[in-house]
């Protein structure tokens, strides 16, 4: 690909962004000998007044045509390090038909115009923790999928996370590595045992700054004890209290049905995320949750709030996909996350090897998404 402006060998200046081919990423000795080093999301420097990535460009000015023009980036923009690689052609193709125009337009896969979310700064204090419940009664949607890699990319940005498994197969456990059978104490024991502390059954992650309650087979029978129980739909938020100090983001795998459960975690959340499949039967239930959670928001939880809805599954090379996407931007309009979460057999090798994917394949298109999608959630909660 021949580079453009003052761009190196190997490289293309599009818009404000330097990006890196795919092929050099899959054949490092085609690169220049001055090539940076592997891009890591955790550092953050100041330049020219902009946060941006630490690998965006050499702050003494030297070698200046490895790097973005900073210049050209409207006041208030921010370095996209998500277009650092040029992604695998084939896999791009089932995120945007021409995925070059893409890039250079700015245009998202929801056919709006894509805006720079910042990337954040650090912290210095933690809590209190905003409460995401990540829900859609239909299965095989990607909520599971998207509370690991979602408070895996929060945690990147050096945000304290605790994930929540509030389904009882317990698949966000077993997403990260744990093994539901061998576990003596889960989020049931929380709920149904008095004097029981978060401690005793929380699990550190592989993954810094992120945090587990995990659960198994025992909570299905909590939604049959809580029958009984004064304020039932109350006890997870009862549960999370003494732990909203401690975490930045708390969020909640929820099992796929609007029982009491589902319930429980809406009564808790301050804001819901609905996973939904680029496919007809999964629009069908959309509707059917926003009631649910409107009469959550009524009658138990007034702080709730519809955050967004996350296209998951999604490929541009089948029509469906293309209209199932644009009916739903039609209906749900700014609800819609700009964030596009493309199919990719990545997914489903990371549930295997029990990491997320912002770790199994750090500089893989799934990943970068996710990581977008970490901003943009950011972003959303600054806008408040």
């Amino acid at each position: 690909m021949p580079a453009q402006g003052s761009g190196s060998a190997g490289h293309e200046a599009v818009g404000s962004v330097a990006v890196r081919t795919h092929a050099d990423h899959q054949n490092p000795e085609r690169t220049h000998a001055t090539q940076r080093p592997q891009p890591t999301l955790s550092a953050h420097q100041s330049m020219d007044g902009h946060q941006v990535n630490a690998m965006a460009g050499d702050p003494s000015g030297e070698n200046p045509t490895q790097f973005a023009d900073y210049d050209e980036l409207p006041e208030g923009h921010f370095y996209d390090p998500d277009a650092e690689y040029e992604p695998d052609p084939e896999y791009a193709a089932t995120l945007a038909p021409d995925a070059a125009r893409q890039r250079r337009e700015r245009i998202g896969p929801t056919g709006r115009p894509l805006p720079y979310f910042p990337i954040p700064g650090p912290l210095t204090d933690h809590g209190p923790a905003k409460i995401i419940a990540m829900c859609n009664q239909k299965g095989g949607v990607g909520k599971t999928t998207s509370t690991i890699n979602l408070g895996a990319a929060l945690a990147e940005y050096g945000r304290r996370v605790l994930l929540v498994d509030f389904d009882p197969q317990g698949a966000l456990s077993v997403g990260l590595g744990v093994n539901p059978m061998e576990l003596d104490l889960t989020v049931y024991n929380l709920l149904m045992e008095r004097g029981m502390a978060a401690d005793e059954v929380l699990l550190k992650t592989a993954v810094p700054n992120m945090d587990l309650l995990p659960s198994n087979i025992d909570l299905s029978a909590a939604e049959v004890q809580l029958v009984s129980e004064v304020a039932r739909e109350s006890t997870l938020q009862r549960a999370l209290k003494p732990l909203m100090q401690d975490y930045d983001y708390i969020v909640i795998d929820c099992q796929p049905s609007l029982g009491l459960l589902t319930v429980n975690a809406l009564t808790a959340a301050h804001k819901v995320i609905v996973p939904l499949e680029c496919e007809f039967f999964a629009l069908r239930g959309v509707a059917l949750l926003t009631e649910t959670i409107e009469k959550v928001q009524e009658r138990l939880n007034p702080e709730l709030e519809l955050d967004g809805i996350l296209a998951t599954m999604y490929d541009s090379r089948t029509v469906h996909s293309r209209e199932v996407l644009a009916r739903v931007v039609e209906a749900f309009d700014n609800h819609v996350y700009h964030t596009v979460i493309g199919r990719t057999v990545r997914f489903p090798e990371t549930t295997v090897a029990g990491e997320p994917i912002t770790t199994y394949a750090s500089n893989s298109v799934g990943a970068a998404a996710y990581r977008q999608l970490a901003r943009e959630v950011l972003a959303r909660c600054h806008a408040e």
